[in-house]
């Protein structure tokens, strides 16, 4: 009997006297009761499914380890620095960030579109041709560059980007060699690879905090390696990520024309004397609460207590990860999502000491 019947019976039973409608009504209860357990059996079955989905994806992550650092031991990259001194002008500059507007788009979000790809023995290299705005005093200029097949550059399935509309930054990273390529403004085009800016870094040096020489550019706009910087799938499902990260403000929420180590160049930012320099080391407060994030945040999160992230760069998403176009684990595998860090705002951090701030001048001179 269904519930329709049920409140057939239950409308006879008034035309007919009392007792009668309540045998309807009595009916209609157990109907509803019976569509009640329905419900109930069904959620009890969802969970059981959610569970057993849950449990698979875990095995299937149990396996997977964090990255090996890309720097040896000693790089600036994978310095803990949750008991650093703060910076004099900490809270100046935090207040000033909060008083214009904060993160950029007002909460902090992350950029998932930023490919590193992995070349080998066998990873073909490319002609390499200067882009029409090379920056010649600060680029390395190779002959030939690598392009893994299957590869393809930032935010993009292939290696074709328009260079007009996009950064279409190319990240290789070949660890057998000891050599991490990244490109600015790339395009591949009639059978060889065109960029504004190439830097091949060493992964055997520990480099000054001048970088690769100070007002010197590289394919950041603070003079960083990218890559390093960078958190991926595999570390959250791994559960740690052991090395600082990179964010970026507006550039009307930068301090203008100064940079502090470990930055070697500015941008374009061109905020007042108050704001945070290119460069400023930033720290989560160790008293933030992170158990009110989510389990693969609370990762992120652990190493911006610890380890910071640097100010590399304008923009208004503020964090950077790598695409999980190039890695085992997925975000999805995680439960990790662009906006699982919104919670964390501004006034949640402090800046770590870096020193007096440095006077841009673009007048790179590259350390050898």
């Amino acid at each position: 009997m269904n519930v329709k019947t049920a409140a057939a019976i239950f409308a006879l039973g008034i035309s007919l006297g009392f007792g009668a409608a309540s045998i309807g009504f009595g009916l209609f209860e157990r109907v509803d009761l019976a569509l009640k357990a329905e419900h109930l059996r069904a959620r009890a079955a969802a969970a059981l499914d959610f569970a057993f989905d849950a449990g698979l994806r875990a095995a299937k992550l149990e396996h997977i380890v964090a990255p090996a650092p890309y720097f040896p031991s000693g790089s600036i990259w994978t310095r803990d620095v949750s008991h650093a001194p703060l910076d004099p002008n900490s809270a100046t500059m935090i207040a000033a960030l909060a008083g214009a507007g904060g993160w950029g788009y007002g909460r902090m979000q992350v950029d998932l579109s930023l490919r590193v790809l992995k070349a080998g023995a066998d990873t073909p290299y490319v002609p390499f041709r200067k882009g029409a705005g090379f920056y010649a005093a600060d680029s390395d200029n190779p002959s030939t560059i690598p392009l893994p097949i299957g590869g393809g550059i930032e935010g993009e399935t292939s290696y074709h980007c328009n260079t007009d509309e996009r950064d279409c930054h190319l990240i290789v990273v070949d660890r057998d060699r000891g050599e991490l390529w990244e490109a600015y403004q790339a395009n591949y085009a009639n059978g060889g690879l065109s960029a504004n800016f190439v830097a091949v870094w060493d992964l055997k040096r520990v480099y000054p905090p001048s970088g690769r020489g100070d007002q010197c550019t590289s394919a950041d706009a603070a003079g960083f390696p990218i890559a390093p910087l960078l958190f991926n799938a595999d570390e959250l499902a791994a559960g740690s990520i052991d090395h600082t990260m990179r964010f970026i403000l507006p550039n009307a929420r930068m301090r203008a024309k100064v940079f502090v180590h470990p930055a070697t160049h500015a941008g374009a930012p061109g905020g007042p004397v108050s704001a945070p320099p290119m460069g400023a080391h930033f720290r989560l407060k160790a008293s933030y609460d992170i158990s009110q994030l989510k389990p693969a945040a609370r990762v992120v999160a652990r190493a911006l207590q610890k380890y910071g992230m640097f100010l590399a760069d304008g923009g208004n998403i503020t964090l950077t990860a790598q695409s999980d176009q190039d890695t085992v684990a997925k975000y999805a595998d995680v439960d990790f999502g662009v906006h699982d860090l919104q919670a964390l705002k501004v006034t949640d951090f402090e800046v770590v000491d870096g020193g007096r701030p440095i006077p841009l001048t673009d007048a790179c001179v590259r350390n050898r």
